[in-house]
């Protein structure tokens, strides 16, 4: 199948790729663009995960204020240079980070920064929830981490949805920026400020 410009260009806008790779998987899926597209973003992911020992010293704090001012958000999103931390793509996922984090309240950057004591007591309670359902002795290890795996969907940054895109969680978010920057970029920080809420509910550290 003949690979026209209009498609590699369709491709490009879809992925955010440059042209020639946008062409490449074009052709070795014969112009399917889902295909294609499909391709691209998983070896975009691959990428981004040999990227991620690489340090991160540059980037922004973005802010955001919602709701006639009652929620406001700071976060802090790290990548390599300062080119990087210029880019459009980049300012966008920060953007876009602080209006999720305003919506969805998270508590926690990424899963192991939630104590292990606030951990332990969830998972107390789900097996003994669990029990009192009648649920088997033998499968009630494996209920207990399904529901504690969506106790972290609910608290942490990383394994959230994406507000824009449930498709997507925001993890999926960052390694798509990362693979298209091609340079590391980490979500360090946030808080989330709203009125009449108190400070431990705001707030994540590192």
């Amino acid at each position: 199948m003949e690979i026209t410009a209009s498609m590699v260009k369709a491709l490009r806008e879809r992925t955010g790729v440059g042209p020639l790779d946008c062409k490449k998987a074009l052709e070795a899926h014969d112009g399917d663009m889902d295909a294609a597209a499909k391709f691209l973003r998983e070896k975009g992911l691959a990428k981004a995960d040999k990227k991620a020992s690489r340090a991160a010293n540059e980037g922004l704090v973005q802010t955001y204020q919602h709701f006639n001012g009652r929620i406001g958000v700071l976060a802090e999103v790290n990548c390599e240079t300062d080119f990087v931390a210029n880019t459009d793509q980049f300012r966008e996922f920060a953007r876009d980070l602080v209006l999720h984090i305003a919506n969805m309240a998270p508590q926690f950057v990424q899963r192991e920064d939630v104590p292990e004591a606030m951990v332990e007591a969830e998972r107390q309670l789900q097996r003994e929830r669990a029990l009192q359902e009648g649920k088997p002795e033998h499968i009630v290890d494996k209920v207990v981490e399904g529901r504690m795996d969506k106790f972290f969907e609910e608290i942490v940054l990383l394994e959230q949805s994406f507000i824009k895109d449930d498709s997507k969680k925001i993890e999926d978010l960052r390694k798509e920026v990362v693979a298209s920057v091609g340079e590391n970029v980490v979500i360090s920080r946030f808080a989330r400020f709203e009125i009449g809420e108190s400070d431990d509910q705001d707030e994540d550290e590192d």
